[in-house]
């Protein structure tokens, strides 16, 4: 390329605005051949002669010189162009670089025109720049698909957005979930998201933090906030080689503990952090290991709620959050251990410990699972049977009669129809407004794609954690189930799902929502035994249920972080003031609520309704042979795994 440009290529942002921070590529007369040195990126999935773009005077054409394709884009009308294939190309075209989304806009070099004072999308403020921007947005989207070339080239994903828009006010925080910040994402997917320094923050008295695996460098490094909190327990469920690691490395007044296993080839699985702090105790439960990649590279996601210390004079009645807390924490059987505490003094931390705050106003119910051969009173108590007693006490529309279910999960279990018609029977529970069944559900299975995990953020690293045994994936009954991970409204196509969620709808509007660690499997839901008088179930377990009828209560602005909003003493008065119904949806959803009702937006990652597996797609298995490269020129499998069968 020579020195007497006519036209410059300028870089944009994913946002389509021009980026600054790179430089643009001048165009000269004649021939000029871009690859992936011109574009300073160490990239090798891109051709060192990737594209030519010859100019004249009176015109410009563009030629793919590599394997890999090229897309332009004319107003807002995207057209892929594969090796050998000639456009011609005008001033303002999008060149898009393919695979790694890298854009470039097409700028010719007038007399009128002063290229180091204009943005790339001149217009009037709040007028045409946006609204082009929207255009060429629509036009790269406008293919559903996600492409693969050779040498492993990523696909666009559609990018309606919508998680732009997602934005909860700190009263109203609990009344919904938020995904983990992903960190290769631009920031428009990582809208109202959280990190692991969002939640665990301020004078921490207590900390319980519950996980499956837990990466004692990387947590103590990401998290200092945590080192310095003088009463920590860790429950967990390592095994012995890694556990070993953890006592030499965790703190000196950290205590660990793994919760015992009755049953064989059960695990503790349970994703939640219990922090008790001066002013009250915050639970969060989420579905991330504590470990470097599912806080950075995955889909997760995490709900969280402040609750204040009961008043001494005014204990109040146990609430159905606080009786499933409290017998939940109480099976964990963890040694009790005495702390000091500003106006308690030397309290023991035990399951009981946990009565001393009210949960009057919580958000949502718990539903746990507990290892064991659950009988009698027991039997609706955990698993699927606790979701069924719950949802069978509640009233949903009319319109969730014979709905379709969706489970989304990351690690599948060796299933049997029969087992699946037991789960679809207790997710399909809850009576309808005419006082009617809603009647049987069919399920859908949100699953990755071996093709999505290839092209996914990680590559087939990310297949590390999607352990789904090809003795389990291949079973032919589940082929009916199979649906796409799609996830372009959250941004989150490449980012492999490691969220685990179950829910109801109908279009965009949600019966109910359960974020969970359960994964689609008998030892997390539990499996009826002896003419259905007995569960089993093999692992610990626990999710958060959004339901309507749960949250008419809201807007109590308690923090214990934060002194804005209402104190203990009037936190109780400012909720029973609202009681507006309340209607679940997802980010996609468009309408107006009416002055009665109270719209709850849930930022489901993936889209809804989910699309069923073309003839072409082969759901992803750990324990397959893949030879086409992935995304960094891998193949599988790897010589290590990093997960197990139950995360």
């Amino acid at each position: 390329m020579t020195h007497s440009p006519i036209a410059y290529l300028v870089p944009l942002s994913p946002n389509f605005e021009e980026n600054a921070s790179i430089p643009k590529l001048p165009l000269s007369n004649g021939q000029n051949t871009i690859g992936r040195n011109d574009i300073s990126a160490s990239d090798k999935r891109l051709s060192r002669n990737h594209l030519s773009l010859t100019l004249t005077l009176t015109s410009s054409t563009i030629t793919v010189d590599g394997t890999n394709p090229v897309a332009v884009v004319k107003s807002g009308n995207r057209r892929k162009l594969r090796a050998g294939e000639k456009a011609e190309i005008v001033n303002d075209d999008i060149i898009e670089l393919i695979p790694g989304n890298y854009f470039y806009k097409y700028v010719l070099i007038t007399p009128n025109s002063n290229l180091q004072k204009r943005g790339c999308f001149e217009g009037r403020e709040n007028g045409t720049g946006e609204s082009k921007r929207k255009k060429i947005r629509e036009g790269i989207s406008s293919s559903s698909k996600v492409e693969m070339e050779s040498g492993g080239s990523p696909r666009n994903c559609e990018e309606e957005e919508a998680i732009r828009d997602f934005g909860v006010s700190e009263d109203e925080l609990a009344l919904t979930f938020r995904l983990l910040r992903v960190k290769e994402l631009p920031a428009w997917a990582n809208t109202s998201c959280v990190s692991i320094n969002d939640v665990i923050k301020g004078d921490i008295l207590v900390a319980i933090l519950s996980n499956y695996m837990v990466d004692m460098d990387w947590l103590l490094s990401a998290c200092p906030t945590i080192a310095k909190v003088p009463n920590v327990m860790v429950i967990h469920g390592e095994g012995d080689g890694t556990l070993e690691h953890m006592k030499r490395r965790k703190p000196a007044n950290w205590i660990l503990h793994k919760p015992r296993l009755p049953i064989s080839f059960g695990t503790h699985h349970s994703k939640a952090m219990f922090l008790v702090y001066p002013r009250g105790v915050r639970i969060i439960v989420h579905t991330a290991n504590l470990i470097y990649v599912d806080w950075n590279n995955k889909s997760q996601g995490l709900w969280m709620q402040d609750f204040p210390w009961k008043e001494e004079k005014k204990p109040g009645k146990g609430c159905g959050f606080e009786n499933d807390l409290v017998d939940y924490l109480s099976m964990l059987k963890w040694p009790e251990f005495t702390v000091r505490l500003p106006d308690l003094g030397s309290t023991s931390i035990n399951a009981s410990f946990f009565k001393k705050f009210d949960y009057s106003h919580a958000a949502v119910r718990l539903i746990a699972s507990i290892p064991g051969y659950h009988t009698g009173a027991n039997l609706r108590k955990w698993g699927h049977m606790k979701l069924q007693s719950v949802l069978q006490e509640c009233t949903f529309n009319n319109e969730f009669k014979r709905s379709p279910l969706v489970y989304q999960f990351s690690s599948l279990g060796s299933l049997d129809e029969k087992w699946m018609t037991e789960l679809a029977i207790s997710m399909s529970s809850g009576y309808a407004e005419d006082k009617s069944p809603l009647g049987l559900g069919v399920p859908q299975i949100i699953w990755p794609t071996a093709e999505d995990v290839r092209c996914s953020l990680e590559g087939y690293a990310a297949g590390n954690a999607i352990p789904g045994p090809l003795k389990n994936v291949e079973k032919g009954f589940l082929k009916k189930y199979w649906a796409k991970w799609k996830a372009s409204h959250s941004g989150r196509c490449r980012a492999m799902p490691h969220i685990k969620t179950f829910t109801r709808y109908n279009g965009q509007k949600l019966a109910w929502f359960l974020l969970t660690s359960s994964n689609l499997s008998k030892a997390a839901w539990g499996a009826l035994q002896k003419n259905n008088s007995q569960l089993m179930i093999r692992s610990y377990e626990l999710g958060v249920l959004f339901l309507p009828s749960s949250i008419r209560r809201y807007g109590s602005g308690f923090s214990c972080t934060s002194n804005g909003g209402p104190s203990m003493d009037n936190c109780g008065s400012l909720a029973d003031s609202e009681e507006l119904r309340t209607t679940l949806v997802t980010l996609k959803w468009q309408g107006t609520s009416d002055p009665v009702s109270k719209v709850i937006p849930l930022p489901v990652p993936y889209e809804l309704p989910p699309k069923p597996y073309s003839s072409e797609d082969v759901p992803w298995s750990w324990d397959r042979r893949y030879s086409k490269k992935d995304v960094y020129g891998q193949v599988w499998p790897r010589t290590v795994q990093l997960y197990t069968s139950q995360d």
